[in-house]
């Protein structure tokens, strides 16, 4: 369940409180880096534009008390400051970012098992940054970060129902693209019309997706 982030930000905003100005960047820095980078392409880009964000934040906290979402407020401007660098920088060729492995599985019991776990990961991994980026980025929000539809819709300025359909794709490119590794992780083989529902909801249990 996500933090409800409004009594901070009142503290930030009414009591000028540097302690819960700090406690928010330390809260939200990291999903928004990452965000970002999906853009730019470019850690220490990201981390200049997420800092630049939030300066600007302090520096006008007494005119944002009116902000209802926190969160989905610096999402949106981290979306308009990568675009806008990218629309200043264009002949700058973007790359992808690299999987930050949060979720790590250990059974130090079954080495054999821990080896298989690391290979699942990475195909999960290598399945989500092959889909198109708009459908990556909002897979991410969306099963990372615990946002709405609505949310999302918010933040990449398009339609809820669109965001809807995009994830329902995003999954539906999972399901196939993993599903020539269900064999790694069970021996009795489901039949073929349950193979692919059975493997993407595996995959995504197991790193925390869903």
């Amino acid at each position: 369940m996500k933090p409800d982030l409004s009594p901070l930000w009142t503290k930030v905003c009414v009591e000028d409180d540097v302690k819960a100005f700090e406690v928010l960047y330390y809260l939200l820095f990291n999903k928004l880096i990452k965000f970002c980078i999906y853009y730019v392409g470019r850690k220490e880009v990201a981390e200049e534009i997420i800092s630049d964000i939030f300066v600007r934040c302090w520096e006008n906290r007494k005119a944002e008390t009116v902000i209802l979402n926190l969160e989905t407020y610096l999402f949106t401007a981290v979306r308009n400051q990568s675009l806008k660098y990218i629309k200043k920088n264009a002949n700058i060729h973007l790359v992808e970012i690299e999987p930050a492995n949060e979720f790590q599985l250990m059974d130090n019991t079954n080495p054999e098992k821990q080896l298989e776990n690391k290979e699942l990961h990475h195909k999960l991994d290598e399945a989500i940054d092959k889909l198109p980026q708009q459908a990556r980025i909002i897979f991410k929000l969306i099963k990372e970060n615990g946002m709405k539809y609505k949310e999302v819709a918010e933040i990449l300025e398009i339609s809820p129902r669109t965001v809807q359909t995009q994830l329902f794709r995003a999954i539906d490119k999972l399901r196939i693209s993993l599903k020539a590794y269900q064999h790694i992780y069970t021996k009795n083989k489901p039949d073929n019309n349950t193979i692919d529902l059975t493997v993407l909801i595996f995959f995504l249990h197991i790193f925390h997706f869903l």
